[in-house]
């Protein structure tokens, strides 16, 4: 990690995220997630956002496998996935992905397989697209952090240890 200046990859990510604010990729529940997160926990956006992906993992499976069974008909069990993934995204400010997921639940209400299977393309496709995204935010800020040598203390801040297990926890409901 030799040459790595960390003002120039703080930059960098400062660059990465205005461009995902500006495609429509993040809202501003991303900017309150990154609120949560302090020296108690440096890790807790990363951390959410992991989780937030092993679950919608899950999800996509489960919605693709219901709309490639031939006999398919459990639109309401679909739109139970989707509400599922709509509110898990707009928990961590994935705003084009909760976009699509809505589109996609409209498709379910009219029992519309052909519009439910174009969503679904969509949506993985978002999905893709921000989990890319993510990946490349998060390795910028491990650079960051070796670059500048970043030690956290190990005392717990109170208020926000208590609201990040609030926001954990209405994100596990959803």
């Amino acid at each position: 990690m030799l040459g790595l200046d960390p003002d120039r990859l703080r930059a960098d990510m400062n660059r990465l995220l205005a461009l995902l604010f500006h495609q429509g990729v993040l809202d501003e529940q991303f900017l309150q997630l990154q609120q949560l997160q302090d020296e108690s926990s440096p890790n807790f956006v990363s951390e959410v956002v992991n989780i937030y992906f092993h679950e919608s993992e899950k999800l996509l499976r489960n919605l693709r496998s219901l709309l490639m069974d031939k006999e398919f008909s459990d639109y309401k069990k679909l739109g139970i996935h989707l509400n599922q993934m709509m509110g898990s995204s707009s928990s961590i400010g994935a705003k084009r992905v909760s976009n699509v997921c809505v589109a996609f639940r409209a498709a379910s209400e009219q029992n519309n397989r052909a519009g439910c299977l174009r969503a679904l393309e969509l949506l993985e496709h978002e999905y893709c697209y921000l989990n890319n995204k993510f990946h490349e935010l998060f390795q910028i800020e491990q650079q960051r952090e070796l670059a500048a040598g970043v030690r956290y203390p190990m005392h717990m801040v109170f208020a926000k240890s208590q609201a990040k297990l609030k926001y954990l926890l209405q994100m596990k409901e959803k």
